[in-house]
């Protein structure tokens, strides 16, 4: 499953405000806030900097309880001024049972609520994802080296290739590449993370940080890092607790 979801934004105040009352309309729990980061169990926000700039092009869907909740969201949602995206309603182009509405968050990106009838695992609020990517081909090849290592499946679709397991769920499609997304796989044990990241470096994708333990998060946080091809960071992640 997908462990948790990072995206850098510019103004991190203004963005906390959003996702703070995305996520709190959905029944989210209460984020944890530090000097900076928020984070609501499986996704976060930081600061971006000149050196980690802000994500671009990212759809990101949270879980709704019901349909009545999207609707809900979505008004609360345009009511305190965010974009429309797309209105409240069904979607059978996705799923035959669905409702689902979209705003866009104050770095431009997409972001929906979506009631869909499937039981997810508690606390968490990813749905799903949309990547968009410069080479459908190399990004599927990138996937298909590492997330299958972690448990994760690939599906080809006509225009795009999805990648799913037990949770989340996140789909690539060509287009303008989503940029400065931080994406971690949770992985079973210390083996399953140096897999992933074998599987990567021998396929030809570039590493961001060997396999190890990262106690500045917390101690038993054994976790490698590989570049996808638009060079945004994926991760996978053992806690070791």
């Amino acid at each position: 499953m997908i462990d948790h979801v990072t995206i850098r934004v510019d103004d991190l105040e203004q963005s906390r405000r959003f996702y703070a009352l995305a996520l709190e309309l959905l029944g989210a729990p209460e984020p944890a806030v530090g000097e900076d980061f928020v984070e609501w169990n499986d996704f976060s926000l930081a600061p971006a900097s000149r050196e980690r700039r802000s994500t671009r092009r990212l759809h990101v869907a949270f879980q709704a309880p019901s349909r009545e909740a999207v609707g809900t969201w979505w008004g609360a949602m345009t009511a305190a001024g965010y974009a429309d995206h797309g209105a409240s309603g069904a979607r059978p182009e996705y799923a035959p049972t669905n409702d689902r509405a979209f705003v866009t968050d104050p770095d431009g990106s997409s972001v929906e609520a979506v009631h869909i009838r499937l039981q997810r695992e508690a606390g968490t609020v990813l749905d799903h994802l949309w990547l968009r990517v410069a080479d459908l081909a190399a990004s599927t090849r990138f996937y298909d080296a590492g997330a299958v290592t972690v448990g994760y499946a690939i599906e080809r679709l006509p225009g795009r290739t999805r990648i799913h397991g037990d949770g989340a769920s996140f789909s690539v499609v060509e287009g303008e590449p989503t940029k400065a997304v931080h994406l971690a796989f949770s992985a079973v044990g210390p083996e399953a993370v140096r897999a992933f990241h074998t599987a990567g470096v021998t396929s030809g994708f570039e590493s961001l940080g060997a396999p190890g333990e990262r106690p500045e998060y917390h101690a038993g946080y054994f976790a490698a890092y590989l570049s996808d091809p638009d060079g945004n960071n994926v991760e996978a992640v053992f806690h070791d607790r």
